[in-house]
């Protein structure tokens, strides 16, 4: 509170001050409400809003208000502009008026960006003076807390004149300049992204766009959406924006997760950096050989033997444990589920070269975390593909033990030496899983003398949304709730029809139970107990809503099987292997989503959560 202008309005929202007084000067002071994260986020409103400034303007304002008020509201509202008038205008200072129509006169942010303009065109070749004159006039000295809005706006506007349009020299100048780096160079790359399209960026300095590979994590509540890569992202702006313009939603062959129809999407496809097959592949989105779209991924293999195969993968999961550790250290925790579970069938598209020497075993596979976190390799069926053959793979996952799938991608093997390219077309999954989400048993838990459990990524699959979630309990799932309600979270949208069972075992509960479809930390359909001795079916969605109870005696420390059937609009739930409710509920809000262990106020114990599809 009163450091975090976001925690400050999270709590105002939380003990029920509704925007946009959670937000506001009158209510958090002047320096919390116009720090800068209102603009930090205000990219997405421009792209759903192409060519219309005038609508990306508004939902700047709407958004900003929730947890900002004053000149943050008028520098998100600035960028908004500029950014959707990018898609139709190249020029900055056209940009920049048009913009400047939707704040008013007499605002900082208005007085500011007419200074740097007149800086800009008394020294147009040397940042470095007006960067001094910023800081003269705008800078942190003047407006306080951690990143205030006004300084941070003026960097951009400054390193949008001085850049000259140079993708890479506009990046250089806004990070050199200090201050906010990672938002404010976050905002300068997207408009210059938008007004001067990949070429741009791809023509300036360095591979900007190779060693990322598209990769983008994503931690929120809703854990399945974590691990993601920015063609994913970019298709659920473009149908926002398509939805806002009553335009109908584009899905690329046929809606595969992967499809590589953009220009130069690799979709996260990376060679592995194994000692065996580091240097073997490497991948390239090229035009053709696929039969549903006008893209695909080449995979080029040299050198591939026996023993020496090449693997081309993309991330279901938290990547590694490395790379799960180095975010934890830095305060801002990884929270995801994997994407991809037992039970469910991988579906790609594979095709080779005409122009390959010789044939070339090919499978699908995937790599699962086992002992110590070490990842291991399952694959799928394995078939030739002879020069110019193509082969459609099928291949349903089969029970991992607990252990989460971290990466699924294409072996090419060979008995002798290979070179060639074979062509991923698509690459996607469906179907719900079936799997039991335990403790592995490679995991043999905490040793009281001897350390800690062997393995951590099972426990990290689940999105931690309680207060205590420990590793050194002899239950695989140890929840504690202090205050409210707590969820521990697992699952993909992906998920719509399944059944989803848990034997919990409530020691003091207000409420404990399981919960199916679940968007989030107040989306999902859950089956309580709760200490009015009565069980009940809610639906947690802008509030709960009860939508069944009946009166049930339970005890504190016993053990209870739930169950929660999601079929389309229908709801069963039941305790113990007795059917207790039927509901429809037909408004569509939860249509599909994960599983959650809830626990209210006390603590619950649990071994597994099974899901079946």
């Amino acid at each position: 509170m009163g450091n975090s202008t976001e925690h400050t309005a999270y709590m105002r929202l939380k003990h029920g001050i509704q925007a946009p007084e959670s937000g506001s000067i009158a209510l958090n002071g002047k320096v919390v409400a116009e720090q800068i994260g209102s603009q930090i986020f205000i990219d997405g409103w421009a792209m759903v809003s192409p060519g219309d400034p005038e609508r990306a303007a508004d939902l700047a304002r709407r958004a900003a208000s929730v947890s900002h008020d004053g000149e943050a509201i008028y520098g998100a509202q600035v960028i908004a502009a500029m950014e959707a008038q990018a898609f139709v205008e190249s020029d900055i200072n056209k940009l920049i008026d048009t913009a400047v129509r939707f704040i008013p006169k007499d605002s900082i942010i208005y007085r500011l960006i007419s200074d740097i303009r007149d800086w800009h065109a008394e020294v147009p070749h040397d940042w470095r003076k007006t960067r001094a004159a910023i800081a003269a006039y705008y800078g942190y000295d003047k407006y306080g807390g951690n990143c205030h809005m006004v300084p941070n706006h003026a960097l951009i506007i400054h390193a949008l004149l001085h850049g000259e349009d140079d993708f890479q020299k506009s990046l250089m100048i806004v990070n050199t300049c200090g201050w906010d780096t990672d938002c404010n160079s976050g905002n300068v790359g997207c408009l210059l992204g938008i007004k001067n399209g990949l070429a741009a960026i791809d023509q300036s300095g360095p591979d900007w766009r190779g060693p990322v590979a598209d990769r983008m994590y994503l931690p929120t509540a809703d854990g399945g959406r974590a691990i993601s890569d920015a063609v994913t992202e970019t298709l659920h702006v473009v149908n926002i924006g398509r939805a806002l313009a009553g335009a109908e939603a584009l899905a690329p062959k046929n809606g595969a997760q992967f499809h590589f129809e953009l220009p130069g999407a690799v979709q996260g496809f990376m060679p592995e950096e194994s000692i065996e097959a580091k240097g073997v592949a490497t991948v390239e989105n090229v035009t053709g050989h696929s039969r549903l779209g006008s893209r695909s991924l080449a995979i080029r293999y040299h050198g591939v033997a026996t023993g020496r195969s090449a693997r081309v993968a993309t991330p279901t999961f938290t990547p590694s444990r490395a790379v799960a550790d180095y975010f934890s250290r830095r305060g801002y925790a990884l929270l995801a589920s994997p994407r991809l579970y037992p039970g469910q069938t991988v579906r790609a598209a594979v095709s080779a070269d005409a122009l390959n020497q010789q044939p070339v075993q090919c499978c699908l596979y995937a790599r699962v975390y086992g002992p110590a976190d070490a990842l291991e390799i399952v694959r799928g069926p394995q078939v030739e593909l002879k020069p110019g053959a193509e082969h459609e793979f099928t291949w349903t996952l089969a029970d991992t033990g607990g252990a989460p799938i971290a990466e699924v991608g294409v072996e090419v093997s060979s008995a002798t030496r290979a070179d060639g390219v074979v062509y991923l077309d698509y690459l996607t999954w469906d179907g719900a899983p079936n799997v039991t989400l335990r403790k592995p048993d490679y995991d043999v838990g905490f040793q009281r003398f001897g350390g800690g459990p062997t393995s951590d990524m099972w426990r990290m699959a689940w999105v931690n949304g309680v207060d205590q979630y420990d590793w050194w309990w002899p239950e695989a799932y140890r929840l504690v709730q202090n205050e409210g309600r707590g969820l521990l979270m697992q699952g993909t949208r992906q998920w719509t029809d399944y059944t989803a069972r848990a034997q919990i075992t409530p020691h003091l509960a207000k409420a404990a139970g399981l919960a199916a479809r679940v968007q989030g930390m107040r989306r999902y359909y859950a089956l309580l107990l709760c200490a009015d001795q009565k069980v009940r079916l809610i639906k947690a969605l802008d509030g709960d809503t009860v939508l069944a109870e009946q009166d049930f005696p339970w005890r504190l420390g016993d053990a209870y099987e739930l169950s929660l059937q999601v079929a389309g609009t229908t709801i069963r739930a039941g305790v113990d292997g007795r059917e207790l409710f039927v509901v429809e509920d037909a408004d569509g809000a939860l249509e599909s989503g994960g599983v959650a262990l809830v626990i209210e106020e006390g603590r619950v114990a649990c071994e597994a959560v099974v899901v079946a599809g």
